[in-house]
């Protein structure tokens, strides 16, 4: 697992920097009304472009998450992570390649 991200949450979200080999950007991980069952419950944006979503879950250990999904043009595929509260009070977007869950 690889932190490419840390954010720290806000009364709208969370607020961070997505950094990757080939970007370095400003996020917010807003909230949205959700649409149906498997509709994201959040947008990732950045600036005005949304480049992602999030998914409210629960791990086995029944701690709550978000599922990231982000793409952008210079991803050979989209990026799949999880944004995981950190001790102090922060949150940090950890990226994990397929098949390494």
């Amino acid at each position: 697992m690889s932190t490419i991200g840390t954010f720290t949450k806000q009364a709208d979200g969370f607020n961070g920097t997505l950094r990757t080999l080939s970007l370095s950007v400003k996020c917010k991980i807003v909230p949205v009304a959700k649409s149906g069952d498997k509709g994201p419950d959040y947008r990732v944006l950045a600036g005005a472009s949304e480049i992602g979503a999030a998914w409210k879950r629960q791990s086995k250990a029944n701690r709550p998450y978000l599922s990231v999904r982000i793409d952008d043009p210079v991803f050979p595929a989209p990026v799949q992570a999880r944004l995981i509260d950190a001790v102090d009070g922060s949150a940090n977007l950890f990226w994990t390649r397929r098949g390494d869950e």
